[in-house]
Parts: structure tokens; sequence; C-alpha cells
């Protein structure tokens, strides 16, 4: 959220923990296939906000987010255990919607090729309504009245 030296070392820091803890530590049945994409901490270091995604359903993602609300305590005190900062701050997790943005990105653009592509065929084989080039020019000079001098 801001460009504190500090506060970005502590995101990355974050990033780590929480990731090798949804890894390695946290045994919950409703948690899916989480990848955590980003953590940006306050510029006084307060509150954390990690995002991420979920691979499956919708069901998934809902089990998934109550998975994590539920083992934020944990995630906190280990935060704090690792990081040995004196205020550990508050974790907040986020579903992060680039996945999302990015398929619907992904379907405009195929759609602007696709109508690209009819816009090409349709102006296959045809000519200009006038002249190739519609600006006007200025008059060349005349050979025949140089010749009458």
């Amino acid at each position: 959220m801001v460009d504190n030296p500090r506060a970005r070392k502590l995101a990355d820091r974050i990033k780590e923990i929480v990731a090798s803890l949804l890894d390695t530590r946290i045994k919950d049945p409703r948690l899916g296939f989480v990848t955590v994409t980003d953590v940006r901490v306050t510029g006084d270091l307060q509150n954390a906000a990690v995002f991420y995604t979920v691979y499956g359903t919708d069901e998934e993602r809902a089990g998934t987010a109550a998975a994590l609300e539920s083992a934020k305590g944990l995630v906190r005190s280990e935060v704090g255990k690792q990081t040995g900062i004196r205020l550990t701050p508050t974790i907040e997790f986020h579903l992060d919607s680039v996945p999302e943005t990015a398929a619907h990105l992904d379907a405009a653009l195929v759609e602007a090729r696709r109508r690209d592509a009819e816009l090409a065929a349709l102006r296959e084989g045809k000519g200009y309504a006038g002249e190739p080039d519609p600006y006007r020019k200025p008059a060349e000079p005349d050979d025949a009245a140089d010749d009458e001098l």
C-alpha cells in the first residue's frame, strides 16, 4: 500500500511464512489448492492483507475462505514468532480476482481478433469509393507553358 521499504520487506516475509504454513501446518480439510499471490502491509505495519487464489469451484473457494478465517490466529502468531517485530500485524485474507479478470480480458481479445478477421474478409477484393488518395495536392506546373517562352 505504501512505498515503505520496511513494509515491503515485511510483506515479502509474511508471504513466505503464510505459504509455508498453508503447505505444512494447516491441515484443514476445507482448504483447497491455495496460492498466495500478494501481501500488502500498511505503512505503520499494523495491518497485512493477504491475497490468495483457489483452484476449483465456488464451493471450494467458500470452504477455503472459511478455513483461512479459522486459521487466522495461528497464522498471526506464527508471523509474530518468525518476524520478531514488536507489534504483529493483523492478518486479513482476500480472494484475489486476478484470474477471473485475466480470463475476461482473454475472452475480449479473442472476440476482437474474430471481429478483425471478419472485417478483413469483408474488405477482401474491395476498392476505394473515390480516388485512393482523396487529399488535394498543389497543381503541378505545365511543361507546355514553359515551352512557349
